[in-house]
């Protein structure tokens, strides 16, 4: 390996260390936070909570006190709660008609990392309501009872339908909710019949969520906790739980996702877009809560008689075809690639993702399918590889008669850039000929970098000795941490990390043994990156491992049987006997590197006088 090939290694480095720093800045646990949204939860309590139903002495009920505080909905001020479930093969909800809204949401074929049943929705801070104005204040539905309740059964759907009546018969609000076949997507319809005259400002709906811990890792699952969102303009963004708390949007909004890594529960306007959105988000001080969000969604009522405004709501799995699938952009909560590397999530989309999708649809082994996607991989970069090697080949060659030039010239390295590039000049070798390709490896390794921490097919799918794929392989836990590197040993990253030191052991002989930064480098960089790929995805570990295995492999082959060292020197002899003809670049910087030595020369005789 040439000084120029280890150039284009080390850039190729920084470029990847400064990536792994910046997502790992993400992977670090936020400080912890007061309770800075006391008056928003407050608010969306169940009333149970704020404040008991108003009594006489005598147990009576004051209803006085009811009218006030409930107003044309007394009906629905009390009720018994009764549950309704709706379910298909891949998720299970169960409504209460306390809210009319789902409480619990199941996902069927799916299970936390302990084997437990996997919930997108339990617990009574995960709430769903309208705010509707009585008497100066805000009533949320989710604290009323509702009527209905009875399931329909269609051909490929399920529908079930709950009103919530007030003091006038004419005048009620109505969730309609239908399950398809098959489907994580539920189709959420509000109407609002006669209540002009009642709901006289804004409709907004309350939509409290909370994920609780669902993987082995909470520092990573906390990382991937973020909200997204894509606004009328089709314009998609998000944050990050630990980085931000609120957020207020005052624009059109089509859907706002609550993700984790990897599921999501998603609303989306289906008709007509939201007309604005608040979101509030903290990480509450609890080893099972991931964290938590409190969401307004403001809907366009436009104050008539027969209100409807139809929703989409997905609790499901952040499956990239699933999600592609619904055509509205929400496949982009899936981290394939961002920041200065945003371009890869166009690799993944195109080649990465269908050809593990083709392999995926005949083998079942995701370690198999791992070995032959590596393999696929390196037969694409194949071309890059070997110009690697060639260029390498040549400066091999190349290296006896540079190495007189060293000792020729001593110190002067002014001088000895100018004699290396018209070496390089005559033997018509190109000195970016090893670092080019090298670069241009450089996006397919930060793809996979993106793609298999976020691919939920390898969720609790083990080979070999790891139990997970999608998260760290742990051969033994230490009990305690140490600092940049962990409490665990993951086996995967040493086997990559061994393998890394061993291809830059075997490629000593060819790099630039005197200057220390090109000696040590190639040895350096593998144990630097052994503390960030610890408690990384087992299948990324794995991939890199069995991508430096290949490259050994590759090396040896090509330089054992395909590339002859003294071909190629007979071939360079013959070069420097053909005239050479100087590009304008070459001129101008062999000119430029003349200039510098007349400039040094002549300061170094100022001084001597």
């Amino acid at each position: 390996m040439d000084r120029n090939s280890i150039i284009g290694f080390v850039l190729l480095g920084a470029l990847l260390i400064g990536y792994f720093v910046f997502n790992q800045k993400q992977q670090v646990e936020a400080v912890k936070e007061k309770q800075r949204q006391d008056s928003i939860a407050l608010a969306n309590k169940p009333k149970e909570e704020l404040a008991p139903v108003a009594t006489l002495p005598s147990g009576q009920v004051d209803s006085a006190k009811l009218n006030t505080e409930y107003g044309v909905f007394l009906p629905a001020s009390t009720g018994t709660e009764q549950d309704v479930v709706l379910e298909n093969e891949v998720a299970k909800f169960t409504f209460s008609n306390k809210g009319g809204t789902p409480k619990e949401v199941e996902l069927k074929l799916f299970k936390t990392f302990d084997k437990k049943p996997l919930y997108l929705k339990k617990g009574s801070f995960n709430r769903i309501g309208l705010k509707i104005p009585v008497n100066d204040k805000d009533l949320n539905t989710s604290d009323l009872y509702f009527t209905g309740g009875q399931v329909t059964k269609g051909d490929n759907s399920q529908t079930i339908t709950y009103r919530l009546n007030t003091l006038d018969p004419n005048k009620y609000i109505e969730y309609v909710y239908t399950l398809s076949t098959g489907s994580y997507m539920m189709n959420f319809d509000v109407r609002v019949v006669g209540m002009q005259d009642i709901i006289k400002g804004n409709l907004a709906l309350q939509w409290n969520a909370q994920f609780d811990k669902q993987e082995q890792d909470m520092q990573n699952e906390r990382m991937n906790n973020q909200v997204h969102y894509r606004t009328g303009a089709h314009e998609h963004d998000y944050f990050t739980l630990s980085r931000k708390s609120e957020l207020k949007l005052d624009e059109k909004v089509q859907w706002v996702s609550f993700k984790q890594q990897f599921f999501n529960v998603t609303f989306i306007a289906k008709n007509n877009n939201f007309d604005s959105a608040y979101i509030s988000t903290k990480i509450p001080e609890s080893a099972n809560i991931v964290g938590q969000s409190l969401t307004t969604l403001t809907l366009p009522y436009n104050h008539s008689g027969n209100y409807s405004f139809p929703m989409e709501v997905y609790y499901g799995p952040n499956h990239y075809k699933t999600l592609k699938s619904y055509d509205i952009d929400l496949e982009s909560i899936i981290p394939l690639g961002s920041g200065i590397f945003f371009f890869v999530k166009y690799i993944n989309k195109w080649i990465i993702i269908p050809v593990f999708n083709f392999l995926s649809g005949f083998i079942h082994n995701y370690g198999i399918i791992i070995i032959l996607l590596t393999i696929f991989i390196r037969l694409l970069i194949a071309p890059f590889t070997y110009q690697s090697y060639v260029s390498a080949a040549k400066m091999k060659v190349l290296k006896p008669e540079l190495d007189e030039l060293r000792v020729k010239l001593k110190d002067d390295q002014q001088a000895f850039g100018m004699e290396q590039m018209k070496l390089y000049r005559s033997a018509g070798v190109n000195p970016l000929g090893g670092c080019l390709p090298a670069l241009l490896q450089l996006p397919i390794l930060v793809a996979m970098y993106s793609f298999f921490p976020s691919s939920i097919e390898l969720r609790q799918e083990s080979f070999l000795w790891a139990a997970d794929l999608s998260t760290y392989d742990s051969i033994l836990h230490l009990g305690f941490n140490i600092p940049f590197y962990g409490n665990h040993v993951s086996l995967f990253t040493i086997l990559m990390t061994v393998s890394s030191l061993f291809l830059a052991f075997y490629n000593r002989g060819m790099t630039d043994q005197s200057n220390p930064v090109m000696k040590f480098m190639p040895y350096v960089f593998p144990v630097m990156l052994l503390g960030i790929f610890n408690r990384l995805a087992a299948a990324l570990t794995f991939y890199y491992f069995l991508s430096n295995v290949i490259s050994i492999l590759l090396q040896w082959v090509i330089q054992k049987f395909i590339i002859n060292h003294d071909k190629i020197h007979a071939q360079i002899q013959e070069n420097k006997k053909k005239p050479k003809q100087k590009s304008k670049w070459a001129e101008k910087l062999e000119e430029m590197q003349k200039r510098q030595a007349e400039i040094q020369k002549t300061q170094q005789q100022q001084r001597k006088k």
